[in-house]
């Protein structure tokens, strides 16, 4: 398997564990990026708990699943987005989202990584990462 983007691998492993309806999933290898983009899911309740499992080489990242994804998805490329094009819902969000009130778009801002309605509320624009509903 060639790991071009960690990130796209990361988000497939974890939409595919949820649709063979898995407990918990391996990822690897381990970014701070991704635990980044991990916390910010589980802060919105797509996932429970998960652990940083130092290997020796690059780590892995144990994730238990609560069944609450239907996909999860890295954007490439990873777009610029402006404050006022997040205030507009544009189309690229509703490229990746079903609708206004179902799922998140996670962005690293100035101020770390973000879903798309808590970047609206601290009025920051950022870099589209991934989206998850």
């Amino acid at each position: 398997m060639v790991l071009m983007d960690p990130l796209a691998n990361a988000m497939a492993a974890i939409t595919n564990a949820e649709m063979r309806r898995k407990k918990e999933v391996v990822i690897w290898p381990a970014s701070k990026l991704i635990i980044r983009v991990l916390r910010v899911m589980q802060r919105h309740g797509y996932i429970g708990e998960f652990e940083y499992i130092d290997d020796g080489r690059w780590g892995k990242i144990v994730v238990q699943l609560l069944g609450r994804i239907n996909k999860a998805g890295a954007i490439k490329p990873r777009w610029p987005v402006r404050y006022r094009d997040l205030v507009e819902m544009p189309q690229w969000l509703r490229r990746f989202i079903p609708s206004r009130d179902i799922g998140i778009i996670i962005l690293s801002t100035p101020h770390g990584v973000m879903s798309h309605r808590e970047a609206l509320e601290k009025h920051t624009g950022g870099v589209l990462l991934a989206y998850v509903y």
